[in-house]
């Protein structure tokens, strides 16, 4: 009796590997991703573009767009329309992908005036400088700030000079 060896291929084996390799690949890099968040205002350029001066009132506008982000106080009646679009990697804080405000101004009869757009080149990015805020006076450390205060006002329990206050 003879016996037959029977090799098997290392293919199947090394097929395996490689999808497993590949599916932990891609839950990995998935993890590494950035979160997109829409904020505010989502734009429409078909709607913004019909808004035409001289032809539109506030209420086509807002039935057109919906009701603004936030109406001016001050100066000529403006409406402005804004949306940002933040992203933020994994561990980090958010930053500013695309911006844009849609400012419409309207007329003392309530009919659109003009249309301005601006995006991104009108953000203006602020670095604080560290933890300390600076304010006007004089420096005063710890002890003057537990202590200051003795003397300045009077003893407590001490008697109101005679004549003062509502009764004298």
């Amino acid at each position: 009796m003879t016996v037959q060896h029977t090799r098997k291929s290392p293919r199947p084996v090394r097929g395996a590997a490689m999808l497993a390799a590949a599916v932990l690949a891609a839950v990995l890099t998935s993890g590494c991703t950035s979160i997109r968040e829409s904020r505010g205002y989502i734009r429409d350029t078909v709607l913004i573009d019909s808004i035409a001066p001289g032809v539109d009132n506030r209420r086509s506008v807002e039935e057109t767009l919906g009701r603004p982000s936030f109406v001016s106080q001050f100066g000529q009646p403006t409406w402005f329309y804004v949306s940002s679009v933040t992203a933020r990697g994994p561990f980090r804080q958010p930053r500013i992908a695309d911006h844009a405000v849609l400012a419409i101004t309207f007329n003392e009869a309530g009919n659109v005036a003009a249309v301005e757009r601006s995006g991104m080149e009108r953000v203006v990015f602020l670095n604080p400088d560290g933890a300390r805020t600076p304010t006007v006076g004089r420096e005063r450390g710890f002890l003057e700030d537990l202590f200051g205060n003795i003397g300045a006002v009077g003893a407590p329990g001490a008697q109101p000079p005679a004549g003062g206050g509502p009764a004298g």
